[in-house]
């Protein structure tokens, strides 16, 4: 009933997840409306939705959904909030970020470091010798995931509460 009638090319499909045909602010925008309108409290939303965020900031890409949603249902989160704050963490902000926590890293390890580090971050290098990367960076995302997840907590649970009581005071019925 609400599949397309025609079916998208898979090369198709992979330009509308890396580049929005309806465009990023509109993208952006209907996932700030879903988030908004999950079901739940407005901390198990921010919860979930935190979890989803800190964890999109580590190197363990196949394991950010999963790890969300166990840190979320540990702390009585949501888990498609979780889910959705996993999308912090794309290949447009993935780059961004493995730099940030790879520096941060070196900084916090210093010369005391228990694996020797690259001089230069490369893709041939991280092919070549990724526990050498590795390290820095699940150092450095440690303070990056805390920071990231305090922050998108309180932005989301205000948002949250902000457009449910503004929904209320709008509602039929409600003396308006």
């Amino acid at each position: 009933m609400f599949r397309r009638r025609l079916r998208r090319h898979p090369i198709r499909r992979l330009k509308e997840l890396l580049w929005p045909s309806a465009g990023w602010r509109r993208s952006t925008v209907y996932l700030a409306h879903r988030l908004r309108r999950l079901p739940g409290t407005p901390y198990s939303i921010a919860a979930g939705f935190a979890c989803g965020a800190a964890l999109a900031v580590t190197p363990f890409i196949g394991f950010h959904f999963v790890a969300a949603a166990l840190l979320a249902w540990l702390i009585r989160g949501s888990l498609l909030a979780a889910a959705f704050g996993t999308l912090i963490g794309n290949p447009w902000t993935y780059p961004p970020i493995f730099l940030w926590t790879y520096h941060l890293g070196n900084w916090m390890l210093g010369d005391g470091g228990t694996s020797p580090v690259p001089e230069e971050l490369t893709l041939g290098g991280l092919i070549e010798h990724p526990f050498q990367a590795l390290l820095p960076m699940a150092v450095g995302s440690v303070p990056t995931a805390a920071f990231v997840g305090a922050a998108t907590f309180w932005a989301v649970r205000a948002a949250v509460t902000g457009y449910r009581r503004a929904r209320r005071r709008l509602a039929p019925g409600s003396g308006r």
